[in-house]
């Protein structure tokens, strides 16, 4: 595990930025965190390290977004709605694909998610508005080596 924590919407951008020049194509990223947290700041950060031009908001309403970026899709999941619904929803085939997927509220459907990812873990810094926390916990080598590297 490893913590970074972050004082502006900058410093978040740049963060995300970083971790997208170390994607790979198939690779996940789960993201929890409170209401407000910043994970789909986040996210927007990231997908236009990976080259999305179109503007990347919460899918919570239609649950999964698809952007195509410069040199893969960006498949953006919201799992908040998702809570108690045991069937199967058919992520896995953008789990498997040559995208990266980016994934809300993960705990939601956890028992549909692969094991190896990158779980990143958003809380604010009480008393400050800005400044969070950014607790990455790579679960499998390449993820390991991506935490390591930022």
């Amino acid at each position: 595990m490893k913590q970074i924590p972050v004082c502006s919407l900058e410093e978040t951008g740049e963060l995300g930025l970083k971790l997208a020049s170390l994607i790979k194509p198939g690779m996940l990223i789960t993201l929890s965190g409170d209401l407000g947290a910043g994970k789909t700041t986040f996210t927007k950060y990231l997908g236009k390290g990976l080259g999305v031009k179109k503007t990347i908001n919460s899918p919570t309403f239609t649950i999964l977004k698809i952007y195509q970026g410069t040199s893969m899709p960006v498949y953006h999941i919201d799992a908040y709605r998702l809570e108690g619904i045991t069937q199967d929803l058919g992520f896995e085939e953008y789990f498997e694909d040559d995208g990266v997927c980016v994934i809300e509220w993960p705990h939601f459907i956890e028992s549909q998610l692969p094991e190896e990812r990158l779980h990143i873990d958003i809380t604010r810094v009480e008393g400050e508005d800005e400044k969070r926390m950014f607790t990455f916990d790579p679960k499998g080598e390449v993820y390991e080596k991506i935490v390591e590297a930022l």
